[in-house]
């Protein structure tokens, strides 16, 4: 499976664990930044994160000091549908019922073995469809 990470400097240590976790278990990480724990505006890059995710059609995982800020940038651009996950359950059920293809993980509030966890069941869930494929379809701009 392909996978898109981007970060800011307060998620790299985070994005740089689960990077190499994904690489251990054969996944083909494609990482859009930030390369070093020097201080970066997250805005740009996980808009660059997230315009891969959506031409190459595959998932994403954003990260940040909490996530929160960079689930809004994502969550900015059309067509991507981000969680802020805490749990293992936010994981899920952000893709059971919402279809996220993009995941957004704190780096201040997450340990590197619940984070990879966390990314073992964002990537292994599928979608539900069924009821909630008309309120996905609502949350499309227009």
């Amino acid at each position: 499976m392909r996978v898109v990470l981007a970060t800011d400097h307060a998620g790299f240590a985070l994005k740089e664990a689960v990077k190499a976790y994904l690489s251990e278990k054969g996944h083909d990480v494609i990482d859009e930044g930030t390369f070093t724990e020097d201080p970066v505006d997250y805005p740009a890059i996980i808009r660059k994160g997230c315009a891969v995710v959506l031409e190459m059609g595959i998932p994403g995982i954003v990260f940040g000091g909490s996530g929160i800020g960079e689930a809004i940038a994502a969550n900015k651009v059309p067509g991507i549908r981000a969680a802020r996950c805490c749990s293992l359950d936010d994981a899920r059920l952000s893709r059971q019922h919402n279809d996220a293809n993009v995941m957004s993980l704190g780096g201040r509030l997450l340990e590197p073995q619940l984070a990879n966890a966390m990314v073992d069941m964002f990537l292994s869930t599928a979608f539900e469809s069924g009821r909630h494929e008309p309120r996905v379809a609502d949350l499309e701009p227009g």
